[in-house]
């Protein structure tokens, strides 16, 4: 299997002017394009019905575009199918475990997919689950963890690979205070050590500290793009009080034509 982390000069991720959606007739996403590098997080903000959802399944490979492309890694999934499925790693908002197989199962099922190194990956494996505070729960079943903790197993998976590009959809939803900056350090690391990350989430103040960039979406389209601080000089948000929360109300609201009676 080729490694994820293979090193190469191109973006991890390379969305190029796609549009795209269930229907010909009716695209969801109009013309978006976004790049994402080695070692980025970059975070991906729209409303509910925006198309981050269908970006996301564009990036996967599960949708094919009506226009455009999407590379990860270098490659688009025609050329390379191998490189491409290799090089991401996907966090769902809404957890997926196998019934019978115990949270160390997961992780071990994990890294034969992957090719990992069976004796790094054991170690890796028991850093994410002390980073985690999954320790105690390595031999459970996912029928006897709570939402938070079957979240918690979603992200431990993910984070073992060390992919070239980790999306990862709302991932705070449903973890506790001291998991949240678990995952806030695990991801930090990851970084640190090449991985890219897109990253979905209405949590915009985690998104404001720590994304390196962001795009907003607004109905399938690109609405803004840069990093936190550019996207609120965009929307006109500059002052010391400004908040990423205040620009993307702006953004939608300008989307929109303005507020209405006004």
């Amino acid at each position: 299997m080729v490694s994820g982390q293979e090193k190469t000069s191109a973006p991890a991720l390379a969305m190029k002017e796609l549009t795209g959606g269930y229907s010909r007739r009716r695209p969801v996403l109009h013309g978006v394009s976004m790049t994402l590098h080695s070692g980025e997080l970059l975070g991906l903000i729209g409303l509910n019905g925006a198309g981050k959802s269908t970006a996301i399944k564009h990036i996967l490979g599960l949708m094919v575009a009506h226009s455009g492309e999407v590379r990860v890694a270098g490659a688009t999934l025609e050329e390379n199918r191998e490189l491409y499925r290799s090089s991401i790693a996907y966090v769902p908002e809404q957890p997926s475990l196998f019934p019978n197989l115990t949270v160390k199962e997961h992780l071990h099922w994990t890294a034969l997919a992957y090719g990992l190194d069976r004796e790094a990956a054991e170690k890796r494996a028991e850093e994410l689950a002390t980073t985690f505070r999954m320790t105690e729960a390595m031999k459970a079943l996912p029928d006897t963890l709570s939402k938070g903790m079957k979240q918690k197993v979603m992200l431990m998976n993910a984070l073992l690979v060390r992919p070239a590009l980790l999306i990862i959809d709302e991932p705070f939803l449903g973890l506790d205070p001291l998991a949240i900056r678990g995952l806030v350090a695990a991801l930090d690391e990851a970084r640190d050590e090449g991985t890219a990350i897109l990253l979905s989430s209405h949590i915009l103040p985690a998104l404001e500290r720590k994304a390196n960039r962001l795009v907003v979406l607004h109905k399938g389209r690109l609405i803004a793009e840069g990093t936190p601080k550019e996207v609120k000089a965009a929307a006109g948000c500059t002052g010391p009080e400004a908040t990423l929360d205040d620009a993307f109300e702006a953004l939608v609201e300008a989307a929109e034509g303005g507020r209405k009676g006004e």
